[in-house]
């Protein structure tokens, strides 16, 4: 679905989106993961939809409460629970997201819950922004 679509249509704005992206498998490493995930969510936000990055919420707590960054086990505990509470998916197709053990679960996860999954594409997402500043 593309994010202009999702962004346009009324029901969609009401909704409650989380946003996968890659983290560990992320080529440039986890800072910067957690920089292109809180800038898709700005980006998002920004337009009118409301999404929850799991990689913003949690790469600051992970750093600054000395928690493993990559205990996949820990932190997909959490994502999925909150995964539960939103009413879909929305995928940031940055470069490991097929790779991606927590990305590849939240899919799974959502497609078993029957929750719509959408794809963004990526930088596509963060240029957009721009042109339109």
């Amino acid at each position: 679905m593309e994010i202009g679509r999702i962004c346009n249509e009324g029901n969609m704005q009401q909704a409650l989106w989380y946003l996968a992206s890659p983290y560990s498998k992320f080529e440039k490493g986890h800072e910067e993961a957690f920089k292109e995930a809180a800038k898709a969510a700005a980006t998002l936000l920004k337009r009118g939809l409301r999404v929850f990055s799991p990689i913003a919420h949690s790469h600051p707590i992970a750093v600054y409460g000395d928690i493993d960054k990559v205990d996949h086990d820990f932190w997909l505990r959490l994502d999925i629970a909150i995964l539960d509470e939103c009413d879909g998916l929305l995928v940031v197709m940055m470069p490991g997201w097929k790779e991606s053990l927590g990305v590849q679960a939240e899919i799974s996860h959502a497609e078993k819950t029957g929750k719509p999954v959408s794809y963004l594409s990526w930088p596509m997402l963060s240029e957009r922004e721009h042109e339109s500043a």
